[in-house]
């Protein structure tokens, strides 16, 4: 079985693609947020661009010394990653501004490298992403993308052609297609596959070459086309903070549910936006679709637009019931997601609000027991 394969590589960041990848001489660099607009820059450099996870730890002691204790432990959890030396293999580094606290990584990582305490990449960069959609932003959006293609340039000694940057755009944009295919199934009747397997094609999409993404995802799409045998459960969509891990979504469906769609950066947020493609300026191309198309709390001023997108999507997947998430002391999604309960709720949507930890500290047992009871009353 395909989802086999995709477990594989979703259970560690340095998979075997990546590692062969490198084996090859291949540079690899790590990007902390979906909304960096450099997945197609470093595969038109010829580098592998991949997601940071930090789904390997069982602590956040050193995160804990760096952040404090009041604070939301993805990035907490990806400084443990660094100090524990498993990016030891990325030669590069982008850190950005998400949010508060995810800005903080970048002087955090810093700080600990310095006294000893982790490992720093050789390219090490912070990318701000605008907390508003207009021209302005826009054009310093893009300029700050041509600016961190010529520090690539400089750094690996590599050329970003127009040419490159449109053929990485079509590649990119057909996984995206094929992402939207899954998406597509999974809000039939009778689901092939469970939400914690297309989640695990999810991070795949993130964590190899995009090349052989494409080769697998086509061969999973064809299998599941196929495939009579659903699986059954009440169908909930999530929403909310940043989840890689299987766990939390194995969690939920063990109370006999099923997910079917999600509104996360490990899911659609990532592949529901197209780049314009053979553009005269593919910067700007990437650029405007980036952060135009940004679902995201961190945003000003797209609250409704958010909400509404949200509507539609609950609906295209057949769901019965949502769940919102929240990492602890995430006051973004916990705020937005209060918001979108309220509009659900009115639409006559069954709706639960979870607040957990990051990935390996979450507390399967407790969500267990809100999913099983928020199941039995939909």
């Amino acid at each position: 079985m395909l989802n086999n394969k995709f477990r594989e590589i979703y259970s560690t960041i340095e998979n075997d693609y990546v590692r062969n990848f490198k084996k090859n001489g291949g540079k690899v660099i790590g990007y902390c947020y979906s909304r960096v607009p450099v997945a197609e820059v470093y595969h038109a450099a010829g580098i592998l661009g991949i997601r940071l996870r930090a789904n390997e730890i069982t602590a956040t002691t050193l995160g804990d010394a760096y952040f404090g204790p009041v604070v939301c432990s993805f990035p907490k959890s990806l400084l443990q990653m660094a100090g524990e030396e498993k990016y030891r293999f990325l030669d590069g580094a982008v850190t950005s501004s998400v949010c508060d606290t995810m800005r903080r990584l970048d002087e955090c990582w810093r700080k600990a490298a310095r006294e000893g305490e982790a490992v720093i990449p050789p390219f090490f960069k912070y990318f701000a992403v605008p907390h508003k959609s207009y021209d302005f932003s826009l054009e310093w959006f893009s300029e700050e993308l041509r600016l961190h293609i010529r520090e690539l340039e400089a750094h690996f000694g590599v050329r970003v052609t127009k040419e490159a940057l449109n053929d990485s755009i079509r590649l990119y944009n057909h996984g995206r297609r094929l992402l939207k295919k899954l998406d597509e199934i999974r809000s039939r009747p009778d689901v092939p596959i469970s939400g914690a397997d297309a989640l695990s094609v999810f991070v795949a999409a993130v964590s190899m070459p995009m090349e052989q993404f494409v080769e697998m995802a086509e061969a999973l799409l064809a299998e599941l086309e196929q495939s009579d045998r659903p699986v059954p459960g009440k169908r909930l969509f999530i929403v909310g903070s940043v989840n890689d891990d299987r766990g939390l979504i194995d969690s939920i469906e063990q109370t006999g549910a099923v997910v079917v769609g999600d509104m996360m950066s490990f899911g659609s947020k990532y592949y529901d936006n197209m780049i314009a493609e053979d553009s005269d300026d593919p910067v700007d191309e990437i650029a405007k679709s980036y952060l135009l198309s940004l679902k995201h709390p961190r945003m000003f001023g797209r609250f409704r637009e958010r909400s509404d997108y949200l509507a539609d999507k609950v609906k295209q997947a057949r769901a019965q019931g949502v769940i919102f998430q929240n990492i602890r002391f995430c006051d973004l999604h916990g705020c937005e997601n209060s918001l979108y309960a309220e509009d659900l709720t009115a639409m006559g949507i069954p709706c639960l609000r979870l607040e957990r930890e990051y990935g390996p500290l979450v507390e399967t047992e407790r969500v267990k027991m809100r999913a099983q009871a928020f199941v039995e009353r939909i």
